[in-house]
């Protein structure tokens, strides 16, 4: 038999016949989504179906960045993804990259468009971000002159500081021409040289929101040169403004928040700076009344006149030892004087005169100590205890005294 293949030959020959086909690398599928799985390793295994037949498909646990919801039973889906064949089973499957929720599919896809564009120009790099000024006194509102957006903004605003003006610009924020008035309330406030501009308005589906992912909108806002705060819808709606703006809020009522201060909390941190600031005075005041009072002091104690009263009772102090001192020495000396009086009256000769003994001289005044001076009938002068006695030697004989001395004859 001829031109017999394989069942292995005939799939890949399908499969090549798959992969060669350009459309099939890149299609859209729109359908109602069944059977859906979610695997324990992360892929997704469901079916699209409408009302004349079904094809499987397969998400990949790498391609689940492309979706933003859990798919459930009975959701009406637009899968982006290629048509394959599983050699294995023989069987063709569409291989997911990207599902949206139908409704939104076009729309969606023009946003990434753009989102990757502008994002490819620079427009979102942080480096061109400018920071939103921590005290304003003006800011510019472009938003719809109705609705809660606008009321939450003046509430918010006004309580946290009545004193900041608030500039509304009441532009159209949906349908037709919404684009082109919020590009003009961006550049009129611009001109007013406002401190900072909120640009949004309240939450709503993505037609509701495309006005702020159109480009001129994020290119007014990326060239303005006033801080550009984006405040569109919820939390979970994100729009191309959002990322051109040089801020984020993720509502209406938390721009107002992040654009005005509080004056409260200012008037309650200058209230602390004013008790922080009185402490320190206080303390400084203390510090320096104690070193002028120590100066007081060490002034009092140079002062001449304590330094004279200081020197004269020192001199006091001097004089009184000196008396203390001159006292003492005089009566050491009055007792040794004393002590010499009472050995010179036991050697003075007036005392031995009293006690009855006698000076002789000779006329020419030598002291007779022997007999051998007296000559007989010289002339002596006897001194006694009352006076002198003139006398003429008869003659002298010698003697011996109790000390053993032999006098002349």
């Amino acid at each position: 038999m001829k031109n017999v293949y394989t069942v292995k030959q005939v799939n890949a020959y399908i499969k090549n016949m798959f992969t060669q086909d350009f459309m099939l690398n890149r299609i859209y599928v729109k359908g109602e989504v069944s059977n859906c799985k979610y695997h324990t390793s992360g892929h997704i295994y469901f079916s699209l179906k409408d009302e004349s037949g079904t094809i499987a498909c397969v998400m990949f646990a790498g391609s689940r960045s492309g979706l933003a919801f859990r798919m459930q039973e009975g959701q009406q889906v637009i899968v982006l993804g290629s048509v394959n064949v599983y050699e294995r089973d023989g069987k063709y499957q569409l291989y997911a990259k990207e599902i949206v929720l139908d409704g939104i599919g076009a729309l969606y896809e023009r946003f990434e468009a753009l989102k990757r564009e502008l994002s490819e120009m620079g427009m979102f790099a942080p480096e061109y971000k400018q920071p939103i000024p921590q005290y304003v006194r003006s800011v510019g509102i472009v938003t719809a002159p109705t609705g809660a957006a606008v009321r939450d903004i003046i509430n918010i605003a006004g309580r946290r500081n009545p004193y900041v003006q608030l500039i509304l610009y009441p532009a159209q924020v949906q349908g037709e021409g919404a684009a082109e008035s919020i590009v003009k309330g961006i550049r009129m406030l611009e001109k007013k040289k406002v401190d900072v501009l909120i640009v949004g308005r309240g939450g709503g589906s993505i037609e509701d929101l495309w006005a702020f992912n159109e480009e001129i909108v994020a290119r007014a806002i990326f060239e303005c040169t006033i801080p550009v705060i984006s405040a569109v819808g919820h939390e979970t709606d994100t729009t191309i403004a959002d990322y051109v703006a040089d801020l984020r809020a993720p509502t209406p009522s938390a721009a107002a928040e992040l654009a005005v201060y509080d004056v409260r909390e200012a008037r309650q941190r200058i209230s602390a700076y004013h008790s922080a600031l009185n402490r320190m005075i206080d303390a400084e005041t203390d510090k320096k009344r104690k070193l002028l009072e120590h100066a007081a002091l060490r002034l009092k104690l140079a002062h001449p006149r304590q330094k004279l009263n200081d020197s004269r009772q020192y001199a006091s102090e001097l004089e009184t030892r000196l008396r203390s001192c001159m006292g003492e020495r005089l009566t050491t000396d009055k007792h040794h004087l004393a002590l010499c009086i009472e050995k010179m009256k036991g050697l003075s000769p007036l005392a031995k005169l009293s006690q009855g003994y006698a000076y002789v001289q000779t006329a020419d005044g030598k002291n007779i100590r022997s007999i051998g001076q007296a000559e007989k009938g010289a002339c002596l002068d006897v001194f006694v205890s009352d006076g002198k006695i003139r006398a003429q030697i008869l003659s002298s004989e010698a003697a011996v005294w109790a000390d053993g001395q032999e006098g002349e004859p």
